[in-house]
């Protein structure tokens, strides 16, 4: 099998195609993944591990995808970037859902006091209501923490085992910032 060539890769298309994925994200991708979380086993979880425990399996969880994305190189990477993306996405909303309840108690959230919470951890500005451009804002923020470092997943294992460790200290970035800003 053949491995796909770079000079063969048209970058302009692929940043019109990730321009595409933040628009599309925000348009309703934010909504969809959150409305698939459980809130109840996040209760449970923090129940049950701590806050600390559940704060570091989500950062392995993410982890995990970083170094499966990350290990086979340019193949890899382009094919599992998209479901990388969409793991490290949960991840960051279990997070962000589990040291909510912690410090308030409270397990349910509304979509929308929820997404106020995430602008706040990627310093969007939450003064604004809540729209699509604020929503691409936080897209555009997340992604480009992330995709600032996916140029180095492109050596196999190398690429895997940065994948994995960009991924779990960007988890554990998310939670210390919330961290922060609730207290």
């Amino acid at each position: 099998m053949a491995i796909p060539s770079l000079k063969r890769v048209n970058f302009k298309k692929v940043k019109k195609d990730v321009g595409e994925g933040f628009k599309n994200l925000a348009a309703g991708g934010f909504k969809q993944i959150f409305n698939q979380i459980d809130q109840l086993n996040i209760k449970k979880g923090v129940d049950r591990m701590g806050i600390d425990k559940f704060i570091n399996q989500c950062a392995l969880l993410a982890a995990g995808s970083g170094l499966i994305t990350g290990v086979g190189g340019i193949s890899t990477m382009l094919i599992g970037t998209p479901l990388d993306v969409i793991n490290i996405i949960t991840q960051q909303f279990r997070v962000t859902l589990a040291i909510s309840y912690h410090n308030t108690g409270a397990y349910k959230v509304t979509f929308d006091d929820f997404f106020k919470i995430v602008a706040s951890s990627v310093k969007a500005d939450t003064k604004l209501a809540i729209s699509k451009n604020i929503m691409e804002e936080v897209a555009e923020k997340i992604l480009a923490n992330l995709g600032s470092k996916v140029g180095r997943r492109l050596v196999p294992v190398v690429g895997g085992l940065i994948g994995g460790t960009v991924n779990y200290l960007f988890i554990k970035g998310v939670a210390n910032e919330l961290r922060k800003t609730e207290s």
